[in-house]
């Protein structure tokens, strides 16, 4: 996900990313950034996911579908 960041931003293209945690953290604080992602959705005018391998989560899978709903155009990095 960091490299494509990087790789968006040095195009030019304004990069909403969603936020990473690279420890535990508890059910509260997983609502609150599924929250957000959706927010950043919103702000969005596409939406690239990162999916190595091709795969795709159950919180990504709700992801897609609330970005599709809203009209948000939805591509990936790897095929699935």
């Amino acid at each position: 996900m960091r490299a494509a960041n990087r790789d968006l931003t040095f195009a030019g293209v304004i990069v909403v990313a969603p936020g990473e945690a690279n420890e535990v953290i508890t059910d509260e604080q997983k609502a609150a950034l599924d929250a957000l992602h959706l927010r950043k959705i919103d702000l969005a005018d596409r939406v690239l996911i990162v999916n190595p391998g091709g795969y795709v989560g159950e919180s990504t899978s709700r992801e897609i579908a609330y970005a599709r709903a809203a009209g948000k155009p939805v591509s990936f990095t790897d095929p699935a």
